[in-house]
């Protein structure tokens, strides 16, 4: 690591005893990228920001919130009406929170697409994982927390699935619960850990940028970057690069909180919990429709709590599953289709989870859920084995300062190994 000249004699002074400032000059301005990254690359700082908005916006409304039974939805009104601006920085985190998972999706997708998982990026990946099922987690004691018809029943329900665990999910649940019903100490409960969780979330975030650094980011053609003919710095190139890519977001999200920011939440969680009175459809927030609709889709409950947990637990395994030493969709056509097919087997899932489980609509969600599992257990490892990729480039210069697409066709063919 190169010792920057720093010109304040002040940051010089605290970067000899603490060197914060050469740590950032080596990962921000150093750092060597990529130099073909797209947008989709803009989504993994993204969602870093979002998780900043998010952490404060949560601050702030907990000074305000009141976890109790008697007092937590009023508290929530309270929020909205007395506190000065408190309907804003609600509405900041309750559509954040949809923003956030959406960032997150775009993120996963794109290193489905790219192959961001495959060796030596894999531990990359698991961690990522792990982000998702922290935010997931966080996500839902959220949601429980304004004491709404669908917080109460939402806490009911998705509690309840853990008593389908053999011998001990009665005791689970009730650990859970901290009684024998969801009442005041379960709201506790979700309340300390929705505020913890972030903050875990932060840590991991830490350790997915540290094992991202370690071998750089992956790119849109999936090779090896060669010297410094195939990197540029990541400030200032990158960092405009992302901040346009804030900009944008924020005008969206902007654009939601002041005129749509009941869109993605559901009219019931606006009355007060009542245990006597059951909405006539339960229904989890959009982000947890498609595990939603693969859980009900089976008809034992246990088989079905597995099968959601499972659709989870299986990008863990993803690395290990397709074996293809292309990483890229660019330069596997079976694959790309496969992609694109898997994509609309999600959204299929998403929109079987927030309809009634009855009917066709049964039928459905168990052939998408078939698919889904199919896709990784089957079909990845198959690919592996009888997809022929196309010719990878040489470098990632190559393409441009070669000849183009004539460089590409006088590549050789996409080696049997793992780059």
């Amino acid at each position: 690591m190169s010792e920057p000249k720093f010109n304040n004699s002040l940051i010089r002074w605290i970067d000899h005893r603490l060197p914060i400032f050469t740590f950032m000059h080596h990962e921000m301005h150093e750092y060597p990228t990529p130099k073909n990254l797209n947008y989709w690359w803009n989504f993994g700082s993204l969602a870093g920001i979002v998780l900043v908005i998010m952490i404060m916006s949560g601050i702030v409304l907990a000074m305000h919130y009141t976890a109790h039974v008697d007092h937590a939805f009023q508290s929530v009104e309270r929020i909205m009406r007395d506190v000065n601006y408190g309907w804003l920085v609600r509405y900041i985190h309750a559509n954040g929170a949809s923003f956030f998972f959406i960032v997150v999706y775009i993120h996963i997708f794109r290193g489905l697409y790219y192959g961001s998982y495959k060796a030596p990026r894999e531990l990359l990946w698991m961690l990522g994982v792990v982000i998702l099922i922290l935010m997931m987690a966080t996500a839902f004691m959220g949601y429980v927390l304004p004491w709404g018809q669908m917080s109460f029943w939402g806490a009911t329900v998705i509690t309840n699935l853990f008593s389908a665990i053999p011998l001990v999910g009665e005791s689970i649940v009730t650990l859970l619960w901290g009684g024998f019903s969801v009442d005041n100490p379960t709201l506790n409960r979700f309340y300390a850990l929705h505020y913890l969780l972030p903050f875990v979330i932060v840590g991991v975030v830490v350790l997915h940028i540290v094992a991202l650094h370690r071998f750089g980011s992956n790119n849109p053609l999936g090779i090896d970057v060669r010297g410094n003919q195939d990197t540029i710095s990541f400030h200032p190139y990158y960092t405009v690069k992302d901040a346009f890519g804030l900009g944008v977001f924020l005008i969206l999200l902007s654009a939601v909180v002041f005129f749509l920011p009941n869109s993605m939440g559901h009219p019931d969680n606006y009355i007060p919990a009542n245990p006597m009175v059951t909405p006539a459809h339960i229904v989890p927030e959009w982000y947890f429709l498609p595990f939603y609709a693969i859980l009900r889709a089976i008809p034992d409950k246990l088989f079905g709590v597995l099968a959601m947990f499972a659709a989870i637990g299986v990008l863990f395994i993803l690395p290990w599953l397709d074996r293809s030493p292309v990483r890229s969709a660019t330069f596997r056509p079976i694959y790309k289709v496969m992609f694109w097919v898997f994509l609309f087997d999600c959204v299929a899932l998403t929109w079987l989870g927030a309809k009634p489980a009855e009917g066709i609509y049964v039928i459905l969600s168990r052939l998408f859920t078939a698919y889904y599992f199919f896709h990784f257990l089957i079909l990845l490892p198959a690919l592996s084995i009888f997809e022929t990729p196309r010719s990878l480039p040489k470098s990632i210069g190559k393409p441009v300062l070669g000849g183009g697409g004539a460089a590409m066709a006088a590549a050789p063919a996409a080696p049997r190994e793992r780059s």
